[in-house]
């Protein structure tokens, strides 16, 4: 494989992407207003699947990236895309990476106390149209999107495609059934708003 940078970096980072996107958030968040952002549920319905799903996700990637950082036989048996193979499309990979975790944490400070993960069924959280929610209506799962683009350059294989397509369709699903959840609690305000700004870009 022709790396940009070593593949510890991959790891470095998927670790500092986990601990700013959650862990730190979370901290914040709970400590401004008392509340558990993390509202995965555990149900049989729709949003218990995504939650679930989205868990064996996390840990399938956080698998992933240790294999490619620890093992040098990794781009042998994750199926490694030889054409992508080079400096240039690892160097583009990793733009990516960084581009989305800012653009990210951007969106969670700017989202402030109704920023969740999970979809939070027991409160009602207020409508963020500012900042870079005018641009999109998820710039936060549109960076998720692009950090595994990213991740796909970075490391061309079959084991980061699946991840990508894997992601892709959870966060089309866990998308709507928040849009449904916003629609039900905003009305017209959110209508209006969707007429104005994208779902994605």
């Amino acid at each position: 494989m022709h790396y940009w940078l070593p593949p510890s970096a991959l790891l470095i980072y998927s670790l500092v992407f986990f601990l700013l996107s959650v862990v730190w958030r979370a901290l914040v968040a709970y400590r401004r207003t008392g509340i558990n952002p993390v509202v995965l549920t555990a149900g049989a319905d729709a949003y218990g699947y995504v939650a679930r799903a989205s868990k064996m996700l996390l840990l399938a990637s956080g698998l992933t990236v240790s294999v490619i950082a620890l093992l040098p036989t990794a781009p042998y048996w994750l199926g490694a895309y030889v054409p992508l193979q080079s400096p240039w499309v690892s160097a583009a990979g990793w733009l990516l990476l960084l581009v989305a975790l800012g653009w990210l944490l951007l969106a969670q400070l700017q989202m402030g106390a109704s920023w969740r993960i999970g979809i939070d069924h027991a409160r009602r959280t207020a409508l963020v149209t500012h900042g870079l929610f005018r641009l999109s209506r998820n710039p936060i799962y549109l960076a998720m999107r692009v950090n595994q683009i990213g991740l796909l350059l970075v490391f061309p294989s079959a084991a980061t495609l699946a991840l990508l397509v894997a992601g892709e369709i959870l966060m089309q699903v866990q998308v709507r059934l928040e849009e449904r959840h916003l629609l039900a609690q905003h009305g017209a305000h959110y209508v209006k708003y969707c007429q104005h700004v994208r779902r994605w870009l």
